[in-house]
Formats: C-alpha cells, sequence, structure tokens
C-alpha cells in the first residue's frame, strides 16, 4: 500500500543548560576595600530559540478549531486534529489540523453494487441457469466470481480511504489515488490562496451537509478542488481563518 500516512512518533531531548555565578574581584587601593560582585551568566539554548519559533497552537486563532476534538480512529470522513497520524512529505512543526475524505452517503453506490455480486450465486441457485455445466466447473464459477467481487470492493475502499484531503497549518494537500501504482499529490501554500467558494447544490447534498470546495490559488497548480466533503461551509470557514493568520504572521515577523 502507498505510504501516504505514517505513524507520527517525534521526540525530542534537550539537555537543561546549567546557570554558572561568575563573581568578579573590583578593590578600590585608596579606600582600602574590595568588593565581591556576583553576576549570573544567562545562557539560551537551541530549544528555548525553536519554542520561541514554534508555530501558534490553532485554538488561539481559529473559532471551527476550537470546538472540535482532536480525532483518534483513521476511518472518518472528517478528521480534526487527528492524532497518531502524519504524512511522507510533512514538515517538521507542521500540524495537520483536518483530514477529508468524501461523505459516506456517496459511497453508497458500490456497496450497493458489491451487496449485488455477493448475493447473485445465491440467486443462481434457483435458477437453472449453470446446469450445462459440470459440476467443478459450477464450483470453479463461484469462487471466481468471489474473487471478482472481492476485489471490487477492495479496490473501492482503496479509493475512498486514500483520496484524501489534508489541511495543515501551512499548506493544503489534495491526494488522488487511482490504483495501488498512480496517485497524484498536489499542495499549495496556505498564503498562496487567493479565493476559496463552497459548491453545493441538491437535496442529498442539503440533508447530509456535504458538498465541495474550489481553492484558487497563485501557484503552479492554479485549482484545487475538495470534492464531496462533509461540512464545507466549516471547511471554508477554517481556510479563511488560516488565511488571515498567514497574514498576521506577515505583519507581526512572526516565523513558523
Amino acid at each position: 500500500m502507498p505510504d501516504i500516512f505514517t505513524a507520527s512518533d517525534h521526540q525530542t531531548d534537550s539537555p537543561v543548560p546549567e546557570l554558572v555565578p561568575v563573581s568578579v574581584l573590583e578593590s578600590d587601593p585608596l579606600a582600602g576595600t574590595t568588593t565581591v560582585t556576583t553576576t549570573k551568566t544567562v545562557t539560551t539554548t537551541s530549544d528555548e530559540i525553536a519554542e520561541s519559533n514554534e508555530p501558534r497552537c490553532v485554538d488561539d486563532y481559529s473559532e471551527v478549531m476550537r470546538h472540535e476534538e482532536p480525532t483518534k480512529g483513521q476511518f472518518h470522513a472528517f478528521s480534526p486534529k487527528p492524532q497518531n497520524l502524519s504524512f511522507s512529505s510533512q514538515q517538521k512543526n507542521e500540524q495537520i489540523l483536518l483530514l477529508l475524505r468524501r461523505h459516506p452517503i456517496t459511497q453508497i453506490g458500490w456497496i450497493v453494487i458489491a451487496a449485488v455480486m455477493l448475493a447473485a450465486p445465491l440467486i443462481f441457485g434457483f435458477i437453472p441457469f449453470f446446469d450445462f455445466l459440470l459440476p467443478k466447473y459450477q464450483v470453479a464459477g463461484v469462487i471466481g466470481w468471489y474473487l471478482l467481487t472481492l476485489g471490487f470492493i477492495l479496490q473501492s475502499f482503496l479509493t475512498w480511504f486514500f483520496n484524501v484531503n489534508i489541511i495543515t497549518d501551512e499548506r493544503i494537500i489534495d491526494v488522488d489515488f487511482y490504483n495501488l501504482l498512480h496517485r497524484d499529490v498536489s499542495a499549495a501554500k496556505i498564503d498562496n490562496i487567493e479565493d476559496v467558494t463552497e459548491v453545493t447544490g441538491g437535496t442529498l447534498q442539503s440533508i447530509f451537509d456535504f458538498g465541495s470546495v474550489v481553492i484558487q490559488t497563485a501557484g503552479t497548480q492554479q485549482k484545487l478542488e475538495f470534492e464531496d466533503i462533509p461540512q464545507p461551509a466549516k471547511v471554508t470557514r477554517l481556510l479563511n481563518e488560516l488565511i488571515l493568520e498567514e497574514e498576521k504572521e506577515k505583519i507581526e515577523n512572526r516565523v513558523n
């Protein structure tokens, strides 16, 4: 399987700096006195520098994420702040804010087809369809049919599972999975986003609250589309909040 996702186990060990007091002797020959002045040497460690450059927590500036609980499972269509999850091109200190897949209601079609395919040999068992074949060929035909059905189910599930849209605090990523040997990955930085459009229509999308989000960018990939995702209005608000945060970082000269 493609290694889009990997386990996240980042650990950092930093030594604790030792503060060494320094004594300085100052003598006054006229007064005949000696003064001992003690100063403390303050050191700045690399961890403290890194801490000052760490990105702000998303809950500090995002009203959308502030009300979302972290997601523990990996089989959700709407996964805010997923835990123990990373992807192959993830950068240091880059936080995954939201992972999206197509709404489960959009998968009903292939699930129904798979159920019919599973039931087909039972239906044909009551119809003299394979009577002209020898019994051993009838058994081989049923086994071959179930293998074909299993392959169809596996391919359909993997297409849903690996077709993901990822929103981090630095960029957006669109993964289009076609098969085990072919997938397309497109990405754009948050500060390159020029326009975000929510597209919903139809009774089914209104009832189950899913639709598409079209993102216009200034990069090489001028348009990214998150198709049939849950809660598109909430995703649009999150992207707008991230755009505002990026603008504030530029104004305040904050480094991520």
